[in-house]
């Protein structure tokens, strides 16, 4: 029997396991048709007939199939991963919902039971674009104010480096008594 501390880890490395085939497509959080047909336990054609005989279960919020650019897309994205399979069509791509709901069509204990890691790996998934949405926006405030801080910091550095500098010179005086006249003409009669 395995200990709660070995079932904890088990279950941490699926959902991190899980979490490395969640992608952004359309702005949305999918998992592809294959991965999750590996993670169900089942064949990719399998999972699709499921999903085919219940078309009404899978409205297009649920699941769409990829477009061949989309396609193209995810594979040089991820070239470490992908491999050269000859693929006919494009794959389809399920959101949670989706995924859910392809456990509960394909009715296998597996399913059911791996059905909960990938709730919690697109659950954790939604916890850091939440996160990083909220940092985003607090670097924004912040980079607001020290724009604020530097005008400020600029104006007050214009105002005091006139008084570092040292006066103007001016000419000086020479010491002593000049008398200095003013040029007379003289009249000589």
């Amino acid at each position: 029997m395995a200990t709660a501390s070995e079932r904890r880890m088990k279950n941490t490395k699926t959902t991190v396991y899980i979490d490395s085939m969640i992608q952004i497509v359309r702005g949305q959080k999918v998992i592809l048709d294959s991965d999750l047909a590996h993670i169900y336990g089942v064949p990719t054609k399998r999972l699709n007939e499921q999903v085919h005989r219940n078309k009404t279960r899978f409205p297009a919020d649920f699941m769409f199939r990829l477009v061949t650019g989309e396609m193209n897309a995810l594979m040089r994205s991820q070239i470490a991963t992908a491999s050269k399979r000859n693929i006919r069509h494009t794959p389809y791509a399920f959101t949670e919902h989706g995924a859910i709901m392809a456990a509960n069509v394909l009715n296998s204990p597996k399913a059911v039971e791996m059905s909960v890691f990938v709730v919690r790996a697109f659950i954790k998934m939604r916890e850091v674009l939440g996160i990083t949405q909220v940092m985003e926006k607090r670097l924004a405030e912040i980079e607001k104010r020290l724009l604020l801080h530097d005008s400020s910091l600029r104006d007050l550095y214009d105002k005091i480096r006139p008084l570092l500098l040292p006066p103007p010179e001016s000419p000086k005086r020479k010491i002593g008594f000049r008398a200095e006249e003013r040029r007379v003409k003289y009249l000589v009669s």
